[in-house]
């Protein structure tokens, strides 16, 4: 990185000469020694913050490796550690944005400076998955299909139609319906 002090800056403006316009600062020890030094101090808060986001582990790993594959080029290794945190922030937000476009059809790009390093635990009891199987096995079958389809396999509304045989309005229906069912099945569901 290249700083000049305000006596060089405005010599310039003025014509003048001071031997070298620009002078080269040393980084001290806050920057980073290399890329995989800046790597591993960074994406562990990085992976964090994109759980926090989209609440899944699939997406949050390849979120966070698009923020790195993205930040790579332009961002400087002499940079400090809070310079790159910033950039790797503002670039954190642009890739969300893009996922949220694609996803849902809009961006949600508020990332808060108060979000856990760390990302929340995930629950490996399996009772939430023994209850939603025991739901899920009360529904009708069109009802399960369409739910088993949607949010266990993670299709879209228009290729889980295609699968069931019916129009895309009527599988919207049928999720509708479904999720209803489910939610009045579930002990303390939603009603």
């Amino acid at each position: 990185m290249v700083h000049r002090t305000a006596s060089d800056r405005s010599r310039a403006d003025e014509g003048g000469s001071s031997g070298p316009s620009r002078e080269l600062r040393l980084v001290s020890g806050d920057g980073y020694s290399g890329w995989e030094a800046l790597y591993r101090d960074n994406v562990t808060w990085v992976y964090a913050l994109m759980f926090g986001k989209v609440g899944n582990r699939p997406d949050a790993e390849d979120l966070t490796a698009e923020v790195f594959t993205v930040a790579l080029k332009p961002l400087r290794i002499s940079a400090t550690v809070p310079e790159v945190r910033a950039y790797l922030r503002a670039t954190a937000r642009t890739v969300l944005a893009g996922h949220w476009r694609t996803r849902m059809g809009r961006e949600i790009t508020v990332i808060d400076d108060d979000f856990a390093d760390d990302p929340p635990e995930e629950t490996t009891d399996g009772r939430a998955e023994l209850r939603a199987r025991a739901v899920l096995d009360q529904l009708p079958g069109n009802y399960r299909r369409i739910l088993e389809l949607r949010f266990l396999q993670g299709m879209s509304v228009r290729d889980s139609a295609q699968d069931l045989g019916v129009s895309v309005a009527n599988a919207k229906v049928l999720q509708h319906r479904a999720l209803q069912m489910a939610a009045k099945l579930s002990e303390g569901g939603a009603r």
